[in-house]
């Protein structure tokens, strides 16, 4: 029935292995929602060599892909499963922490981030939740386990952590605890790398709607300290409104007033991030008022995904935005028919003149308006052979 809900094969194998062991975290978490958990992982009361040598004693591939933090990976099929010993916090310096293994299943879950990621389910169906994580999930209540600001300094992370759960799952107004921790203990987030300050902000700005989470961290200053260069609150909530597509980098794009190279580096964007969002900062070449040539030209150029991003971002009311949208989805991409070989072709042989006679050619086809076939465009470039020549 489990295996069913989740809609994962091999968990009932698993547990054949492993009887002990329980679904825990977000998992749980998700099955109650009716959702579909993105990742299915264990805890287990026994040490990590110990369910080692039960899963190979049922002929399940076992990986020590973390046992200094008590962690193996049993893959079953095409699917591994992570599975983690039971642990105890015994020191914590904002970023790492030194553990210690139990088998207390109430001690592991004291130590995770937030009551509706602490619970766990055993294989009969029975969830274990020692910190009323049921009761808040429903609710739409986003509280930390035990002391806010004691679980905050354990992993300076769980900030931004408590916004992305917060984008997902709240509902109302925050926990009031919570917020008083999270502006109590910002400056933490400096001591966090940018690696994981973006990831967790893609997390946050790919919610369905996180304006309320974006409002919280403008408000308790976390923004500015992860966006220092400049927000634009409105622009992004009307992004929102509009009911653009879910992508971070368009919504960071509304976001982020700062200049986009320096983001970009201080945040460890990469490359094809950094390339994409630059492009969504520069003018939209798109409006309703575009004729077919415009759009046209503008598809030679670039995407209709990436100008259909573009849109979104330009518009600013009034009409026609979804309009174009659908045209520019719908209007064929123009490719210039023309290659080298084609110049080869006309007598002239390998170097640059032929791509000085291509750009010729392909900035002739785009003010004639991306439509001319191979034989009209190799025409014309006959005809600017002829006159390089004289």
């Amino acid at each position: 029935m489990i295996e069913a809900k989740l809609r994962v094969p091999g968990i009932r194998r698993l547990w054949a292995a492993l009887p002990e062991a329980r679904i825990a975290g977000g998992a749980v978490r998700d099955m109650l929602l009716e959702q579909q958990a993105a990742d299915v992982d264990f805890a287990s009361p026994l040490s990590p060599e110990a369910n080692m040598r039960r899963l190979a004693d049922a002929n399940i591939k076992a990986v020590p892909t973390g046992l200094a933090h008590g962690t193996i990976t049993a893959i079953i099929g095409s699917r591994g499963f992570e599975i983690t010993t039971l642990r105890r916090d015994i020191e914590t310096d904002g970023r790492h922490a030194v553990i210690a293994f139990t088998d207390n299943w109430q001690a592991d879950a004291a130590r995770r981030d937030f009551t509706i990621n602490a619970m766990s389910m055993s294989a009969d169906g029975t969830v274990f939740d020692y910190f009323g994580g049921r009761d808040d999930l429903l609710a739409g209540r986003l509280r930390f386990v035990g002391e806010a600001q004691t679980r905050i300094t354990e992993d300076y992370l769980r900030i931004l952590r408590f916004f992305r759960f917060f984008a997902r799952y709240g509902k109302g107004e925050p926990d009031a605890a919570a917020i008083a921790a999270i502006t109590k203990c910002r400056d933490g987030i400096k001591q966090l790398s940018a690696e994981r300050v973006w990831n967790e902000l893609k997390l946050i700005l790919a919610a369905p709607d996180p304006g309320a989470a974006i409002g919280l961290m403008q408000s308790t200053s976390v923004l500015p300290l992860i966006l220092p260069e400049g927000t634009n609150i409105p622009a992004f909530n009307r992004l929102l409104a509009y009911g653009a597509p879910a992508d971070p980098l368009m919504r960071i794009a509304a976001l982020s007033t700062g200049d986009v190279k320096i983001l970009g580096s201080r945040l460890k964007l990469s490359v094809n991030e950094l390339v994409k969002l630059f492009g969504y900062q520069l003018p939209s070449a798109l409006d309703p008022s575009a004729t077919d040539i415009q759009l046209r030209r503008a598809l030679a150029e670039d995407s209709a995904e990436f100008l259909i991003a573009k849109t979104w971002l330009a518009q600013s009311g009034g009409a026609g935005w979804p309009e174009l949208r659908e045209r520019i989805a719908n209007t064929q991409r123009p490719v210039f028919p023309l290659q080298g070989r084609d110049i080869t072709a006309l007598g002239i042989p390998p170097g640059p003149r032929i791509g000085e006679i291509l750009d010729l050619t392909r900035r002739w086809w785009r003010f004639q308006g991306c439509s001319a076939d191979f034989h009209t465009c190799l025409e014309k470039a006959r005809l600017f052979i002829e006159r390089k020549e004289q």
